[in-house]
């Protein structure tokens, strides 16, 4: 059974944005989809900072990408994600 290895930035929705909330809830949202690796704060400007966050993903059920798309992007913490990188781990 491979693996995916999946990192996202996560753009907070003001500069407010408690990170350890997030993070939580991001785990808990994630729970039965993919495993939180880690997480890695990441300065921008002006206070800002995006949420780096390392996902396991099964690599056999298709679209799980998207759907752990879909799940993050209906967090209200989170304003804007970007994929960096995919790849496969065995």
């Amino acid at each position: 059974m491979g693996r995916i290895v999946v990192s996202f930035k996560i753009f907070p929705s003001t500069v407010e944005v408690d990170f350890e909330k997030l993070k939580k809830t991001i785990r808990e949202k994630l729970s039965k989809e993919a495993e939180v690796y880690r997480f890695e704060e990441e300065p921008i400007a002006f206070g800002l900072k995006a949420l780096i966050t390392h996902l396991i993903i099964p690599e056999e059920l298709e679209g799980q990408m998207d759907k752990v798309e879909k799940l993050l992007k209906e967090i209200e913490d989170i304003s804007e994600i970007q994929t960096l990188m995919v790849r496969r781990v065995s």
